[in-house]
């Protein structure tokens, strides 16, 4: 473990100050010395990152799929070691980590075989009709591109996956875009192991060294100085609301201003129709107290709210889950600093008016650090509305039910929620016909709807919608998670009249490539 700045997949001295990484759950300083970096070596990664993508950008794509597959085969192989360092730095436990390194190389698999395969690139091609009339016709031919180097910064609960190598890096390196990370500062040593494996993949593939770099930072210099940079092309970020909205500004306010796709937070509003609660009251209610403290509710589709209209079933319901949550006991969070603001924020809520307390967990490790406990807060549908308290995202695992009189106030409810990741409808097959009404405003609020299930669980797929209206994301057509998350990172660039030669083999006559195109309308593999 190499506790060094990388700039050009090359490990770089900096005379500034060095940082320690910290166990979670001890609070004490854990081996290896980190180097703060500054921001020279930002102009400089991104210098030689732009100076990369001119010959990444045109990469073959057996030979790209070869770099990201590469990456995972190297992630794989300290397995072992990154799990025992990840788990020392973010309490998570290692059965959770050891899915989580599968949930990375698999996201690595995954976008290989998409570069592989080639027709991410929506070729479209309209060949010419020179005896048109009145006008002839050009030949036109389209298809995605990159557009530079992507800057992304660490998230804080997915010390892995949505990390150094993560679904952003994944899939900037995909789209044939380099990549610039800055490491989060509260995983410093698994950065370090992680950035280790891509610059081994980057040698044995023989890829351009610039295609990646990595920077420490304990505040925020270097990542603004990314952000600002001339050179970045685009951001991605995983956090608070706070954080993102941040970067947004920073990227606004450049003379160009450029795309960051920030995913900032999300309640994920779950409802509980009363034929549901009449048949699976106690079921329901177990399920989703697993479900909000899993992880110590460290998890961006945490199920923050519950909307239920009142019922002596929903009755049996809050008995049950609130003996459940009672009984949970504390796990270690991910940081001092998010333990600390857990409390914070919900002993406010707590002390709001007409707000009282469901259930809360006792179970509180008191030998350890950074203990969460869980807790559950019940509130009206009229109160819910009248606060706007109510709809903040608390991390950790926390949920507040929301009780409604009557289907008339628990719409109300939810056309007065911000955008959401998620929302839920834990129903009767029979009973859903009923409710189009409130389908209809919940699919206006989110970007994935789920039926009879928990959102805390996120499937990397090609059909993953990971991100959802302002404020859980600033760009709800886009995903974080899954195979169409390249589409960040490229733009659509059309050839008006070239000559085949001087055409990409994705758009040439004969389709050399063997992809899928829409040619002339048609969706074919040949030019007919």
């Amino acid at each position: 473990m190499n506790g060094k700045n990388i700039v050009a997949s090359t490990y770089v001295d900096a005379n500034e100050k060095s940082l320690k990484a910290i166990d979670a759950a001890s609070g004490l300083a854990i081996e290896g010395d980190f180097f703060k970096a500054n921001e020279s070596l930002a102009d400089e990664a991104l210098n030689l990152a732009t100076e990369a993508f001119q010959f990444y950008r045109h990469v073959n794509k057996d030979l790209k799929a070869a770099f990201l597959n590469a990456i995972a085969d190297e992630i794989a192989a300290i397995t072992d070691e990154l799990v025992k360092r990840a788990s020392a730095e973010s309490g998570l436990p290692a059965a959770r980590l050891q899915g989580e390194v599968g949930r990375t190389t698999g996201q690595l698999r995954l976008f290989a075989n998409l570069v592989a395969e080639g027709s991410w690139v929506n070729a479209i091609i309209d060949t010419a009709q020179p005896d048109r009339k009145p006008l002839p016709k050009s030949d036109i031919r389209r298809m995605m591109i990159p557009i530079g180097p992507v800057v992304v910064f660490g998230a804080s609960n997915f010390p892995l996956a949505f990390s150094v190598a993560g679904g952003d890096t994944a899939s900037a390196l995909a789209s044939g875009c380099p990549v610039v990370v800055k490491a989060h500062p509260a995983h410093y040593g698994t950065s370090a192991l992680v950035a280790g494996a891509i610059i081994k993949a980057v040698e044995k593939t023989n890829m351009p060294k610039g295609v990646f770099s990595m920077l420490y930072d304990n505040g925020y210099a270097i990542g603004s100085a990314l952000v600002k940079h001339p050179l970045t092309k685009a951001v991605t970020f995983t956090g608070s609301f706070k954080g993102g909205m941040a970067l947004i500004k920073l990227a606004e306010q450049r003379e160009n201003p450029i795309p960051v796709f920030a995913e900032m937070g999300s309640i994920n509003p779950v409802i509980f129709l009363p034929q549901a609660l009449e048949n699976q009251a106690e079921e329901l209610a177990k399920k989703y107290a697993a479900s909000i403290t899993l992880g110590a509710g460290q998890f961006c589709t945490n199920p923050g709210l519950m909307l239920a209209i009142q019922s002596p079933a929903l009755e049996k319901f809050k008995q049950t889950l609130a003996e459940a949550i009672s009984a949970i006991p504390s796990a270690t969070m991910l940081t001092e600093g998010i333990a600390h603001n857990y409390y914070k924020l919900t002993t406010e809520i707590v002390n709001e008016d007409k707000a009282s307390i469901l259930s809360i967990s006792n179970l509180k490790n008191k030998d350890l650090k950074n203990q969460s406990q869980a807790l559950v807060v019940e509130v009206s549908a009229v109160d819910f509305i009248k606060n706007p308290k109510f709809k903040e995202e608390i991390f950790g695992p926390y949920s507040l039910l929301v009780v409604a009189k009557d289907l008339a106030e628990l719409e109300i409810v939810i056309s007065n929620l911000d955008g959401q990741l998620t929302a839920t409808l834990m129903a009767e097959k029979d009973e859903l016909k009923s409710y189009n009404a409130l389908i209809n405003k919940l699919t206006d609020k989110t970007g994935r709807i789920i039926l009879n299930g928990v959102p805390t669980g996120v499937e990397v797929c090609a059909s993953m919608q990971h991100g959802g209206p302002f404020p859980a994301t600033n760009d709800s057509r886009f995903t974080s998670v899954g195979s169409t998350a390249v589409y960040r990172f490229v733009r659509p660039l059309a050839y008006q009249d070239w000559q085949q030669d001087l055409l990409p083999d994705e758009l040439k006559d004969g389709n050399p490539l063997q992809i899928f195109r829409t040619v002339n309308q048609k969706l074919t593999k040949t030019d007919e």
